[in-house]
């Protein structure tokens, strides 16, 4: 991590066409906050007031069924933003619950403030959409493939799109992401 906070920012909103003045201001906006593993950063139930921009680390979206048991929507890597989607564009509240899974380096803004940057920030809007597009065609294929693929063939997937997940997240965590049992992960790991 840069002493700079808002350096990956400025490289990730330069891909918009944001520079300049319009790169300060959108960055003026972002507060800066360093997190704790499992630091809970929204409560399912709570409406949603901040998207988060991750600097380090990884934030996980998740959801709890009737028995207790988590189910991860989400996990939210370096580069990247994310929130609890529904409730932070809805401002209701969320049946989702934000964790940063591990130590993390996050930038937030505020539901008025992001919002107020779709009208000052000239190109923004549509490098945000283009941004969404991406980001929902992912969560497609993430569907798609608790549907078409078997364990090992997911399992591969992760392992090849972002081989530091499974070395640093807790098993629990990319299991459920996965949809399969700890018991199935630690045997596809064995035959590595």
């Amino acid at each position: 991590m840069t002493a700079d906070p808002y350096t990956q920012l400025r490289k990730f909103i330069a891909t918009f066409k944001v520079a300049g003045e319009y790169a300060d201001l959108f960055c003026s906006k972002f507060r800066h906050k360093t997190t704790k593993r499992n630091e809970i950063l929204l409560h399912a139930g709570d409406v949603c007031p901040y998207i988060y921009f991750v600097n380090s680390g990884c934030l996980r979206v998740f959801m709890l069924d009737v028995n207790g048991k988590e189910s991860t929507r989400f996990l939210v890597t370096e580069n990247r933003f994310g929130t609890a989607f529904p409730s932070f564009t809805l401002q209701e509240p969320s049946l989702a619950a934000i964790q940063s899974v591990l130590p993390s380096d996050v930038l937030y803004i505020n539901h008025h403030d992001f919002n107020n940057l779709f009208e000052i920030i000239p190109g923004y809007e549509h490098g945000y959409r283009l941004s969404l597009q991406m980001d929902y065609i992912a969560s497609i294929k993430r569907i798609e493939s608790l549907i078409t693929m078997d364990a090992k063939q997911r399992y591969q997937q992760l392992l090849k799109t972002h081989p530091t997940l499974i070395q640093t997240l807790p098993s629990k965590i990319i299991a459920d992401y996965l949809g399969i049992s700890q018991e199935t992960l630690s045997r596809l790991k064995s035959k590595k």
